[in-house]
């Protein structure tokens, strides 16, 4: 699934996604309140990578954290940019995110890489790497299950991986994991979450 097919199909339901997504609070306040302790133990500018509609970043700016969000789904950036016009928005992605080396204090890539293809996905957190400071950090959402197989999203095809194997995916490209969690709620896929850490140098 190339990053141009993910987009467009988001594009083609933008609105519906924004209607059931769009503000923080359809978040769980368990997932809020992890992502802001992870957010608050950083040093330096953060990108939130596949922002969507913008809700992380700007739930990360109004607790004065300096942020700017990316996404490749032009529908998705414009939505955002009129919703928070005091934050940065911009057309961008994981595999290629136009920041210097080692200039990010933290990424935060909540759900934006569940559709990419495992085969590919080394791409994106070798770049997550590039980007991070000697200390910053990493927080990943996505979803977690016993193997990693494709399964049939709503938007488009996306992924369940296994806690364990992409902790070793993302230690291999850079990283080395800080904390790692999964949960699951009654009638919602299960969660997982990862932090990592850029190895100090």
């Amino acid at each position: 699934m190339t990053v141009s097919r993910v987009s467009d199909a988001y594009g083609a339901r933008s609105a519906e996604y924004i209607e059931l997504f769009g503000r923080i609070d359809a978040a769980v306040e368990t997932d809020r309140n992890a992502v802001l302790t992870w957010a608050r133990g950083l040093t330096g500018p953060i990108i939130d990578v596949g922002c969507g509609p913008g809700q992380w970043t700007h739930f990360l700016s109004e607790h004065d954290l300096e942020i700017e969000g990316i996404d490749p789904t032009p529908e998705f950036v414009a939505a955002a940019q009129c919703r928070y016009p005091d934050i940065r928005f911009r057309i961008g992605q994981a595999e290629h995110l136009d920041i210097d080396d080692q200039s990010l204090g933290g990424i935060l890539s909540w759900y934006s890489l569940i559709h990419t293809d495992p085969e590919l996905i080394d791409s994106a957190l070798t770049e997550f790497a590039r980007c991070l400071r000697s200390g910053g950090s990493l927080a990943l959402g996505f979803f977690e299950g016993p193997e990693l197989i494709q399964f049939d999203h709503a938007v488009t095809t996306a992924y369940y991986w296994p806690l364990e194997l992409l902790s070793a995916r993302v230690e291999a490209c850079g990283l080395t994991i800080t904390g790692t969690d999964r949960r699951t709620d009654p009638g919602v896929r299960t969660h997982g979450f990862i932090t990592a850490a850029r190895k100090s140098q």
